[in-house]
């Protein structure tokens, strides 16, 4: 049962993505480059980027508190 529990923990441990350019492998594939990706919106500057300036407001927000 101990073996069974760790052997899921670690076939779960690896990179899944919901869209395929969300993965940095995939950015130079023609269906993550404009004109293709747009009519689905999953170009990777729609999928990455607000993750990324979200990110970026956190951070200035905390260090804006240390002062």
């Amino acid at each position: 049962m101990k073996y069974l529990v760790l052997l899921l923990l670690l076939v779960s441990c690896e990179d899944r993505y919901r869209y395929p350019c969300q993965d940095p492998n995939n950015f130079n594939k023609p269906e993550c480059q404009k004109p293709m990706c747009e009519f689905t919106q999953t170009c990777p500057e729609y999928l990455i980027a607000p993750v990324l300036e979200k990110k970026i407001e956190v951070e200035r927000k905390q260090t804006s508190k240390c002062r």
